[in-house]
């Protein structure tokens, strides 16, 4: 074998320090005096089927929740049959690097096996055999990993926009206390794990007022809360960014913890703005105007995700007396939910890494913001 030209080989150890030494500073060693830095990851990528991953995870993240794979349709589709498997390996990860783990989610009108509502002859299941169902489903899935996760998203999107209760089939088999329920359930399974009421668009002022009032009739009875999720699935010029500030303190008031549960930036154009939000049964045909991006992302498009991106995080930065986590739902743009809603097929590009995995432009400003606030 030649040896390599001495020239060559110093060049070489030297990009290979400075690899190293840019790779030792990371999104959760700098947040990790202000709040910690999650991720949720998809069913694919705690099964190691994406390359790279779960190595960029445990490098840049101090959190983990799972998309899809603790939710009721997933990990209990049959009465009684419990899918733990990728649950299980999810966290047997998260341990092994000590990442805490986010249970998502307890209970949610969406992604429900219709079993859950019905009786053996297929029609409304009573009050009672609901609440048993809710019960033994809170039991085997909190009971399996007591002690082992960290908090849980233990109601999920029970609000409509102007902040009244969903009429979802929870409200209407269980009733209006339905929700206090569920934290009392859970609090009974595991005591020391933390439970978040989480919901989408609360920068909206009918919305946020409909969270306190549900917070504080919570509260008033004792119910075991302990912090309101705040989804932070955004675009480009939404929201304005004052009231994600109000929200954040009007929380914070409440004396709970605020977590920004599930944060991404969408670059499209969106096709009926006054449906913005995160309804994932929102489903349209796509159109290529509402498409623009298949082929990259300008820089001028990206640059303004790297501003906003930057804003949000100098206000969370501002505030991390009062917030604890903030989580990005998803690794990378490859996995983002936002590709197909509420259009399949759509190419966006919402998170802090792109579909190889490397990091964005935004990832060493982020760092840098971080160390520069101190703490």
């Amino acid at each position: 074998m030649r040896s390599m030209p001495f020239c060559i080989l110093l060049s070489s150890l030297l990009i290979g320090s400075a690899y190293a030494q840019e790779q030792s500073t990371s999104l959760k060693d700098t947040y990790s005096k202000h709040f910690s830095i999650g991720t949720a990851l998809s069913a694919a990528q705690i099964e190691g089927k994406e390359p790279g991953t779960l190595g960029l995870v445990k490098q840049q993240f101090n959190a983990v929740t799972a998309e899809n794979v603790m939710k009721w349709e997933i990990i209990e589709p049959v009465e009684g049959q419990f899918n733990f498997a990728a649950a299980d390996a999810m966290i047997e990860f998260a341990e092994s690097n000590n990442i805490k783990v986010i249970g998502h989610v307890l209970l949610w009108h969406e992604q429900t096996p219709a079993w859950v509502f019905q009786d053996a002859k297929g029609q409304p299941a009573s009050k009672e055999l609901v609440l048993s169902r809710l019960k033994n489903h809170i039991n085997a899935v909190m009971g399996r990993y007591k002690g082992r996760i960290h908090g849980w998203d233990a109601v999920n999107e029970a609000l409509n926009e102007d902040g009244t209760l969903r009429q979802s089939n929870w409200y209407k088999a269980l009733g209006d206390d339905y929700i206090a329920t569920v934290f009392e359930l859970a609090h009974q399974v595991d005591p020391k794990a933390e439970l978040y009421y989480n919901d989408f668009n609360l920068f909206k002022p009918e919305k946020r007022a409909g969270v306190l009032k549900l917070v504080a009739a919570l509260k008033a009875k004792n119910v075991p809360i302990h912090g309101i999720g705040e989804q932070g699935h955004y675009s480009l010029d939404y929201p304005e960014l004052q009231q994600v500030e109000d929200s954040i303190v009007a929380f914070k008031n409440t004396g709970l913890k605020v977590v920004i549960t599930e944060l991404d930036i969408s670059v499209l154009p969106f096709p009926e703005p006054e449906k913005i939000g995160a309804d994932i049964s929102l489903n349209m045909q796509l159109k290529q105007e509402f498409n623009p991006y298949a082929d990259g992302l300008p820089k001028a498009v990206s640059d303004q995700l790297t501003e906003k991106y930057l804003q949000l995080f100098e206000l969370f930065l501002r505030h991390s007396d009062a917030i604890e986590r903030v989580t990005l739902w998803g690794v990378n743009d490859n996995q983002t939910w936002r590709n197909n809603w509420p259009m399949k097929g759509r190419t966006d590009y919402p998170l802090l890494f792109d579909r190889k995995n490397q990091p964005k432009e935004v990832v060493p400003q982020l760092i840098k913001l971080a160390e520069k606030a101190g703490k």
